[in-house]
């Protein structure tokens, strides 16, 4: 493995082209000149960092596949095209072919360059902070998902993010862009292998252009010993459809930093969250909404429960410029706090500079509802069973809202058995 250095660049991937090896060589200039963030900055609010990027190193070659997610394969077994990328490689792709480019990104780098040029690397920049320096500086293998105009492929692309070697940092990267009035749906699953200590710095950029329309589904079960420090960056021409779904289970540290552009007239976005956090676990949601062109809609919704010593954040923003006239833009975040140990933060917020619009928020933070338990215990139920009926009713309005419902009973029974674990243990 490598340490996150100069040397480190012109190691992985050394046949990129001069455009991508300048990118990468001026980044690992801005990582070097970057300090780690602190929950003194706004946008890490509530987040003490507790490791350095400087603790790990990033592996040369993938480790071994975990075994296969056996029910998450079964929902998607009629996918479009499958990917395994691993610690940060993508080593197996296989797509539709014909005019829909799907492959690894060096690969598409080297028989599709125009098509990559224009899109790879654009959802966020360097300085972004010192994340995004190193997936910038280091990352160099990933996905590219290429949709012509007028082609609609209604079966999902199934992308396995995975992460193995102990101590390593890997850096995935999945771009995608939608062309005019095409259609594409992507599941991106993402695990590590139990008891490794690593990081996974993730990022995804999508380009939706006009009249396009993307159903995108990240699901997340890394293993407790693991962390995900990830960003995301969707952008909606004209009249273009955004739905985009995260289910967070796993992981020490999970962090997400999602920004939706509304760019076009008559664009909108759907995006839903599920987020369950447990022991010490750490789930961390920084959601940003643009309504940039006029005629806009958005609606952000989100559910999360914490118990033991878990702790969730929420911070969303939605911010409505003065181009972003007749905007219709909601932003909802509910939070079950399970146990006395457990703490849920949210934060909904509003910027908005144009005069004729429609926007509200709203967030929650509280128990398990005791007149609904007593209702459910008169039904004949014990105190067990009601509550379980609770959360479930709970996490049912989100995950009957994710973008692929055909993982949605996988994630139904994940959720269900944490807080039944934590019933049989007596931590709730």
């Amino acid at each position: 493995m490598l340490p996150l250095n100069r040397d480190a660049v012109d190691s992985l991937a050394p046949a990129a082209p001069g455009w991508v090896r300048d990118l990468r060589t001026r980044a690992v200039e801005v990582y070097e000149k970057l300090e780690m963030p602190t929950a003194v900055e706004e946008v890490w609010r509530y987040l003490d960092l507790d490791f350095d990027l400087s603790d790990f190193h990033v592996a040369q070659e993938p480790g071994p596949e975990l075994e296969p997610d056996a029910e998450v394969n079964a929902a998607l077994a009629n996918a479009a095209g499958r990917a395994m990328v691993v610690d940060g490689t993508t080593i197996a792709i296989d797509g539709p072919g014909a005019d829909v480019v799907f492959a690894a990104i060096g690969d598409a780098v080297e028989s599709h360059e125009g098509l990559v040029r224009g899109a790879y690397l654009q959802g966020f920049a360097p300085d972004d902070d010192k994340f995004s320096a190193a997936h910038h500086a280091f990352g160099h293998d990933g996905v590219f998902l290429y949709v012509p105009s007028g082609r609609a492929i209604e079966e999902p692309f199934h992308i396995e993010v995975q992460a193995t070697a102990p101590g390593s940092v890997s850096f995935p990267h999945l771009t995608i862009v939608v062309e005019s009035n095409a259609q594409a749906d992507v599941v991106v699953d993402m695990r590590s292998a139990p008891g490794a200590e690593l990081l996974i710095v993730p990022q995804i950029e999508a380009s939706v252009r006009d009249g396009a329309r993307l159903r995108l589904t990240t699901l997340q079960a890394l293993d407790r010993t693991a962390s995900v420090v990830g960003r995301q960056r969707l952008t909606a021409g004209r009249d273009a459809t955004v739905r985009f779904g995260e289910v967070g289970l796993g992981g020490s540290l999970s962090r997400l930093h999602l920004v939706v552009d509304l760019m076009g007239r008559g664009s909108s976005a759907d995006i839903v969250g599920a987020y369950f956090g447990d022991e010490d676990q750490v789930l961390d949601y920084r959601y940003f909404m643009n309504h940039i062109g006029s005629n806009t809609t958005s609606d952000m919704f989100l559910k999360g429960a914490v118990e033991d010593r878990a702790e969730s954040v929420f911070t969303g923003m939605i911010r409505i410029e003065e181009t972003g006239q007749r905007t219709n833009a909601f932003q909802t975040n509910r939070n079950l706090v399970l146990s006395q140990g457990a703490k849920a933060n949210t934060v909904p917020n509003l910027e908005i500079l144009a005069d004729d619009v429609r926007c509200g928020h709203g967030s929650t933070v509280g128990p398990l509802d005791e007149e609904q338990r007593y209702y459910l215990m008169s039904r004949g139920l014990d105190r067990d069973r009601a509550d379980r009926l609770q959360v479930r009713g709970f996490f049912e309005e989100a995950l009957g809202r994710l973008p692929q419902q055909a993982v949605a009973d996988a994630v139904r029974g994940r959720v269900n058995a944490k807080f039944v674990a934590a019933q049989e243990a007596g931590r709730v």
